[in-house]
């Protein structure tokens, strides 16, 4: 009992728990990337024109955000240069349906992992850190 009310934390838990946050919020968005990569005939149709982008371009872009970079958390591989493409997609989804957070609730959590991923780095059970001791 005493130590859920511990204010520190071992290393180990902090490793675990950004391997947890890794595999849930890439596990999350990488089924949207492979929709839209299994199916992208269809959604360039429908797609938004992002800065001026033909909606092929930013369906790509989204596409590669949204299963790609969505891989390479899990795998922890390049993980904070991989959270940045995944930012700018959710604020996208937010532009696109007006902010409106409470119908996009998981949009705004996913953010907020990405946010922590970036700063935190991907942890010890990564191939980042598995890459940077050699």
């Amino acid at each position: 009992m005493k130590k859920l009310f511990y204010h520190s934390y071992s290393p180990s838990a902090f490793n675990l728990g950004t391997l947890v946050l890794r595999l849930v919020a890439g596990s999350l968005m990488i089924t949207h990337g492979w929709d839209k990569l299994s199916h992208f005939a269809s959604y360039k149709q429908q797609f938004i024109s992002f800065m001026g982008l033909s909606p092929s371009v930013s369906l790509g872009l989204a596409t590669f955000a949204e299963f790609f970079c969505s891989a390479l958390l899990i795998l922890g591989l390049f993980t904070r240069l991989a959270t940045i493409p995944l930012l700018v997609t959710i604020f996208m989804i937010l532009k696109v349906n007006s902010w409106d957070v409470m119908k996009h609730e998981v949009v705004p959590a996913l953010g907020a992992i990405y946010l922590a991923l970036l700063l935190f780095g991907p942890g010890k059970y990564s191939l980042d850190a598995r890459i940077s001791k050699k």
